[in-house]
């Protein structure tokens, strides 16, 4: 069967993947129906459906609730509708009428493009789906179109959601998501989906710290190799807004797009508003089937570069701050360099007046007391030592004490005839401003033509506060869509510029992680939150739809620098071998045997780091009790695996468990790299891996298994 298979006679189309098919119908009242999502249907089965019962009209609501793939309000619907408009004479609700469908075929699939017009008004609006033969994850966007003249007026999109999936029926649902603050991020959270709207927002001008731009449910019965799950993410790195609707009818619906309440935005005659993707999987297998599902969409259709491995970096925040010199810092990279790092990263501090964080920042200048031959020096002796190197900046941002700001306070996002709320000692550029879009990347591509720099550290440490674009033309509420979309063109810019040039995008942590920043990006920092501890929480979180290519993790100093606690330095390296491995401690004050241990550990990774970084992730073992817990990075062709165990507290006196592993092939034997001794994968997968971890807390290991091929 087709990737989308048509029925014109009953208006159906199937959407399928390799395991799962959308079913949608246009009703004999012109709406668009999700009549299911779920296991794969034939056309002619998915036709079938059509002879169940289909929702009635009651006196005092529409049965169509809950069940409307395009929820445009109006009429007796009362569900959370997500497209909304607001016509020049007062007119909000859109009747459209079917305008045509088409196909557009690319290299790995089919796109879906079904029209729709309203009945009266110069609206037109075209749904768009996406479906890709390798996978169950569905992309679908919306475009709206302003197709009158100047004697029309605007129209005004109160909301614009990307899409709305409807559920079958479960008998019981539960929303997972992630919550978090600063230091805190993508905290799993599995509750009872409760009756009525349930939202998670950020209002915030970024993704957030707070909550995350996706969503999974199940029918409460789901673990981590078991289950069906349902899921969603929204592709974007500004405000944003999901809700996920259970009504007494027991109908649900998970319906996501940008912008948040109040914000709205004007589309003039010819205009149009692409809305950005929001992608849908269902897949069975538990949750842990459902993040594999999504680290490969990340990995095969969203990453720039997805094939590569991403270096261990060393950042010299925390070894030296503010105080920040050309030696200090070759210093570093030095000692950064006997320890196996590919990458140095010079930190804050660099530029302008910014020996502390309330001046220079906006005057992307290298400091001439502390760099006086510029950057030069320290970027030659970086690449003799065999590293790259990697510069922060944090373009978004300027302090109210820079030159920037004095020649130009009008930059600002701000309000006439109110304060300018400053945080971190920072305001917030307008960057939906076309003059701030290109001088910023003027300088920008200044800085990187002058100076031989390939990874830069794009820091965004404060959200949106006073969100006024005083000469915006009448509608300063599109700053809050534009800012973002001139700084994922930015970026493309000078990546297209600067071909070599790789970026991690940050946000005091965690605040800008979602698949829309990753589409031009590398790899994101995680969170500033470095103890280990704590990490192994944020990144279990991280890990239900975001892969560990992806994710920057630290081995810093102990102890911790934020939370005080002392840790280990292998329970720190072998947290920290989950991702994108970095060191960010003072290394000038490890002794001689941390350094060499260090050193070892580097080696370590890199020879699994690409299990980690590309192969397929299975979570194992309890995460409480005090029983170890552990991730199992298995290559695609299913030859070798890592598999890092950590237990945070032996208890009771009582031995660790062995690890039952997944997805071996039961009649092979694994040969263990450091000792060669060797397992049958039957009995690893029944009853598991034995580990040799120490009595006392915060006990770890990485195990590298390679598949025997000895007769």
């Amino acid at each position: 069967m087709p990737n989308i298979a048509h029925d014109p006679e009953h208006r159906l189309w199937v959407l399928s993947g390799p395991g799962s098919s959308y079913v949608l119908h246009l009703d004999d009242a012109d709406r668009l129906r999700g009549l299911h999502w779920g296991p794969r249907l034939t056309l002619d089965q998915a036709v079938s459906l059509l002879r169940y019962p289909q929702p009635g009209r009651r006196s005092f609501e529409d049965d169509a609730d809950g069940t409307l793939d395009l929820d445009t309000a109006g009429a007796m619907r009362y569900a959370h509708a997500g497209v909304q408009v607001r016509f020049p004479d007062g007119v909000r609700d859109l009747e459209p009428q079917p305008a045509g469908e088409g196909l557009l075929y690319h290299e790995d699939g089919t796109e879906l493009v079904l029209r729709f017009a309203d009945r009266h008004y110069p609206l037109t609006l075209e749904a768009h789906y996406r479906v890709r033969s390798d996978t169950d994850v569905i992309e679908r966007h919306l475009v709206l179109r302003h197709t009158g003249t100047e004697a029309d007026g605007a129209i005004t999109i109160v909301r614009a959601d990307s899409a709305t999936w409807v559920l079958p029926r479960l008998g019981e649902y539960r929303l997972s998501q992630v919550r978090g603050q600063w230091c805190a991020e993508t905290q799993l959270n599995r509750t009872p989906l409760p009756y009525g709207e349930t939202v998670l927002t950020s209002r915030r001008g970024t993704t957030g710290h707070q909550s995350n731009p996706w969503a999974m449910i199940d029918d409460g019965g789901a673990d981590e190799a078991h289950g069906a799950v349902w899921s969603c993410a929204l592709a974007w790195s500004g405000s944003w807004r999901l809700t996920a609707e259970r009504m007494p009818t027991e109908r649900v619906t998970l319906s996501a797009g940008f912008g948040h309440d109040p914000v709205t935005w004007k589309l003039l005659p010819g205009e149009e508003l692409s809305t950005p993707v929001c992608a849908g999987a269902y897949t069975e297998g538990g949750f842990g089937a459902a993040s594999r599902l999504w680290h490969r969409h990340v990995l095969n259709q969203v990453l720039p570069h997805p094939e590569e491995m991403r270096p261990v970096l060393y950042n010299s925040w925390e070894a030296t701050e503010f105080d920040i010199d050309v030696t200090g810092q070759i210093a570093l990279a030095e000692k950064a360099a006997a320890l196996g790092a590919e990458l140095f990263v010079m930190d804050d501090g660099w530029f302008g007046a910014r020996t502390h964080d309330a001046a220079g920042l906006g005057d992307w200048t290298p400091s001439p007391d502390r760099f006086p031959d510029g950057l030069a020096p320290l970027i030659d002796r970086v690449h003799e030592l065999g590293m790259r190197f990697g510069l922060w900046v944090e373009p978004e941002m300027v302090n109210p004490d820079s030159d920037l700001y004095r020649a130009h306070p009008d930059w600002v996002l701000h309000h006439p005839h109110r304060r300018r709320t400053e945080h971190r000692n920072q305001l917030v550029l307008n960057l939906a401003r076309p003059d701030v879009a290109a001088w910023l990347h003027g300088r920008l591509d200044e800085l990187l033509s002058k100076n031989a720099i390939d990874f830069l550290k794009w820091d965004m440490n404060r959200p949106f506060s006073e969100a006024g674009w005083p000469d915006a033309d009448g509608d300063p509420d599109r700053l809050w869509i534009e800012h973002v979309r001139n700084l994922y063109t930015l970026l493309d810019r000078l990546r297209a510029d600067h071909p070599h040039l790789r970026i991690e995008s940050c946000s005091s942590g965690g605040g800008r992680l979602d698949l829309g920043i990753l589409a031009h990006t590398d790899q994101v920092w995680t969170s500033d939150n470095t103890d280990a501890v704590d990490r192994v929480e944020i990144q279990h979180g991280f890990s239900q739809l975001y892969p560990a290519r992806i994710m920057g993790a630290w081995v810093t100093d102990s102890p911790n620098p934020y939370t005080g606690r002392s840790v280990p330095l292998d329970y720190r390296f072998h947290v920290a071998m989950n991702g994108v491995l970095g060191i960010g401690g003072d290394l000038s004050r490890w002794s001689p045997a941390e350094m060499d241990r260090a050193a070892e550990h580097v080696a370590a990774y890199k020879r699994v780091r690409h299990l980690v970084q590309l192969g397929e992730q299975y979570r194992l073992g309890p995460r409480h009790g005090g029983e170890p817990s552990a991730v199992q990075y298995l290559a695609p062709d299913g030859r070798e695996m890592a598999v890092i165990a950590l237990r945070t507290a032996r208890r009771f006196g009582r031995d660790d468990p062995a690890l039952p592993l997944r997805a071996l092939e039961p009649s092979a034997r694994y040969r263990d790299a450091a000792t060669g001794v060797l397992h049958h994968g039957a009995v690893l997968l029944t009853h598991g891996l034995p580990l040799e971890l120490d009595a006392d807390d915060h006990a770890s290991t990485l195990v590298h298994l390679i598949r025997d091929s000895t007769p």
